[in-house]
């Protein structure tokens, strides 16, 4: 099995930085809680790794389905809990394609494979949260 190892190191107040795959990436809270806002907070970054999981597959599923689109974007959002500890409860994914002529059974494979079998983070967050998604063609 493999592993992955990720260390946060403070910097200061409560800016924290991360090393992952050799990128380093700044952690921090806002300046209402005690933060200078020298990067993202942690939560959203769980959206960024969801779309980014499942964006990479859907992009490289759809060409070796020979499917060319002129953009492609996937927004997540994310809704809260209002009580603490403050948890995403629901995560809907929109699959936003743009170009002409594209083959929509083609783009809801990719995205149910992606969603279904290959994105592992999608996998895990299903255990734990409503996930739902939807296909836009922006011609």
């Amino acid at each position: 099995m493999a592993k992955h190892e990720i260390k946060v190191s403070w910097k200061d107040k409560l800016a924290f930085e991360a090393e992952v795959d050799g990128h380093k990436i700044m952690l921090d809270a806002t300046e209402a809680v005690g933060g200078e806002n020298k990067g993202p907070r942690p939560k959203p970054l769980m959206l960024a790794a969801l779309a980014g999981c499942t964006g990479i597959d859907v992009v490289s599923i759809l060409k070796k389905m020979r499917v060319e689109m002129e953009d492609f974007n996937v927004v997540v959002e994310g809704d809260l809990t209002d009580e603490h500890p403050k948890q995403y409860y629901k995560m809907n994914v929109i699959y936003e394609f743009k170009g002409k002529d594209l083959p929509l059974e083609k783009l809801k494979k990719a995205v149910s494979l992606s969603e279904e079998r290959y994105c592992g983070v999608s996998a895990l967050y299903r255990k734990a949260i409503e996930l739902t998604s939807e296909i836009k063609i922006i011609d």
